[in-house]
């Protein structure tokens, strides 16, 4: 065929998209139609978050009916998402309990304790994963301990991804990406880690069989009759947009900007060593035997909530009103959990600047610049580390996703990290979505591949580093985050 039709199914914490795309194979030339957008948004009731599973379904659901609707043959559907929240299943295929998000505070002081209990170092040694207090280990020992009822009613524990594909196909499937990111996974044999298992006491039939990206799940069969081919793509969606990051070599890091910032390298072999557990580097699995050696900054959610809390419509107005400001006035560790999901943004990083005795913000140009100067400082501190664990000196940076739209950030990130800034694709984790499954459909034969063939079907936009004043501010940010 010398057209392939796809479809990537792409979840983030804040949207979700369901995008159509077409791949000339003759011309190498493939093209992005947005079929749907949506809106991501969590259920708050008392002091729990959730997530409305039911209506991103829906909304997949939509979108794919619209794709249907146009009349064209696709060839194939993929799905990624964020990471570290599962839905059970109970023998029926029933969901169990409620669909807890990350950003629920029932992990409190949780990861702690299985420290504690396990070993800070044998933990990381077995998994190679950041400590985060709402990886899928913690949550499930909060689970264990509040609602047991649950995992003995359960039968399978899918991963978001995999329950949609679920949703869709009535198959289960454990996709290695996303569960990498569980802090379950055993980083020597990709399968689950028998002594954490042991400890959480969860019945081991919820875990079923680890499978690398690049199978056929089942299929979706469309209203018409049609059935569509569901393909495990790297559904972790930072595990996508790697896979679409114009990585050349060795020289290169990426930084994968949205809600969160994921800042790593693409490497053959893990890394454990005891700069790299000091620095709580997280080795998250990619694809064809590479690992993700990042880790998670928290991103472009404090702004989103900024945004949210003063109904902000122009973004862009408030981004060039920040600019304006002079920079590396008020700084916080974006980091900080603090920030996970305080009931007022705002608030909490006035707090955390008087608290750290630095300047506060009052107006809202002013508390989004404290952001961005506070990124790209930690973007900085992450760009060092993942310096001094890489075998060659790292040249440049690639900015891929929604985030590489701010050009004020881009520019501070340059300035911060001392290296030329790439930016683009935006929709990274879509096109790596879609790259997945043209390699699985034997489309495009492998990751340098579809990395030339997106590269050439992109703009991609370039910040050179600028000399700025930055001891004083270092050195401010240093003693913040210390």
């Amino acid at each position: 065929m010398n057209i392939r039709h796809v479809v990537a199914i792409d979840l983030g914490a804040s949207s979700g998209r369901v995008m159509l795309a077409c791949y000339d194979v003759h011309n190498k030339k493939l093209s992005l139609d947005e079929i749907h957008r949506f809106t991501n948004h969590l259920i708050t009731e008392g002091d729990h978050c959730y997530w409305d599973l039911d209506d991103l379904e829906t909304q997949i659901r939509i979108g794919l009916h619209h794709v249907e609707q146009s009349g064209i043959h696709i060839d194939s559907i993929g799905i990624d998402t964020w990471g570290v929240d599962y839905v059970l299943l109970d023998r029926d295929g029933a969901t169990v309990g409620r669909n807890f998000s990350y950003r629920d505070n029932r992990t409190q002081g949780v990861m702690e304790q299985v420290q504690t209990d396990l070993g800070v170092q044998n933990i990381y040694q077995k998994t190679g994963i950041q400590f985060l207090p709402f990886n899928t280990l913690y949550q499930l020992k909060s689970l264990q301990q509040s609602h047991p009822q649950w995992l003995e009613q359960a039968h399978h524990l899918l991963l978001i991804p995999d329950y949609f594909a679920y949703r869709l196909t009535g198959q289960i499937n454990h996709e290695y990406t996303n569960i990498s990111t569980s802090q379950m996974v055993n980083l020597e044999t990709s399968d689950w880690d028998d002594e954490l298992v042991e400890y959480l006491q969860i019945p081991r039939r919820l875990l079923g069989e680890i499978k690398q990206p690049g199978n056929i799940i089942g299929h979706w069969q469309t209203p018409k009759g049609k059935k569509i081919p569901v393909i495990a793509v790297a559904s972790h969606d930072t595990a996508s947009a790697v896979i679409a990051a114009p990585i050349t070599d060795s020289h290169s890091a990426y930084l994968s900007s949205g809600t969160w910032s994921l800042m790593g390298l693409e490497r053959t072999t893990p890394c454990t060593c005891e700069y790299a557990f000091a620095a709580n580097i997280t080795n998250e699995g990619g694809v064809n035997g590479h690992y993700r050696v990042l880790k998670n900054i928290m991103g472009l959610w404090l702004f989103q909530r900024i945004c949210l809390e003063h109904d902000v419509q122009d973004i862009c107005s408030l981004i060039a009103s920040a600019e304006a400001i002079p920079a590396f006035t008020y700084l916080i560790n974006p980091n900080d959990n603090r920030f996970l999901n305080p009931e007022s943004m705002s608030q909490a990083i006035k707090e955390a600047c008087q608290e750290n005795q630095q300047p506060v913000p009052n107006t809202i140009a002013e508390l989004a610049r404290c952001v961005f100067d506070s990124l790209a400082l930690l973007y900085r501190q992450v760009f060092l580390e993942l310096q001094q664990i890489n075998h060659a000196p790292l040249q440049q940076l690639h900015i891929v996703g929604g985030g590489s739209q701010n050009a004020l950030l881009n520019q501070l990130c340059a300035n911060t990290c001392g290296v030329p800034v790439s930016t683009g694709p935006i929709e990274a984790s879509t096109l790596g979505n879609i790259g997945y499954q043209l390699i699985a459909l034997n489309t495009i034969p492998d990751v340098p591949t579809l990395r030339t063939i997106i590269a050439e079907n992109t703009e991609l936009c370039w910040f050179q580093p600028q000399s700025i004043a930055l001891d004083e501010p270092w050195k401010r940010f240093k003693t913040i985050t210390a």
